[in-house]
């Protein structure tokens, strides 16, 4: 155990934990958020539950699915915004397809878009076993 001395010159008892010192009592302790240093056992690649190759299959779906999530937000809020002028000579409901577009038509897309990704990604964390309960 060793001392410090707190802001109001007061000394206060702390333990440490590695070579940072962790206040509180015993109680207050054992409540407290483990460390990397508290993990007992192997950690890294080897401890995976899966092998490599189902790790990088699982890896590709789904960095496929982030791109192609990241593709449709960037057409529906910058490419659909930037050719709104030639897309006005098409109309819906009354209204200019590029003023549509930029007042109701992006914010329907990125929520559909939203829960279609979430559908999907599930989708994947079943199909390789990772799925949340």
């Amino acid at each position: 155990m060793d001392r410090i001395r707190l802001a109001s010159g007061l000394r206060r008892r702390v333990g440490r934990v590695g070579n940072k010192p962790q206040s509180g009592t015993k109680e207050e302790r054992k409540f407290r958020m483990p460390l990397v240093g508290d993990v007992k056992g192997p950690r890294g690649p080897e401890s995976a539950a899966v092998d490599k190759a189902t790790g990088d299959a699982y890896w590709q779906r789904t960095s496929s699915l982030m791109w192609l999530m990241l593709a449709i937000w960037a057409v529906a809020g910058f490419g659909v915004h930037l050719f709104a002028t030639s897309l006005n000579t098409i109309t819906v409901f009354g209204f200019p397809l590029g003023f549509y577009m930029a007042a109701q038509g992006s914010l329907i897309i990125f929520v559909v878009q939203l829960f279609w990704f979430a559908k999907r990604q599930n989708a994947i964390d079943e199909e390789f076993g990772v799925e949340e309960e």
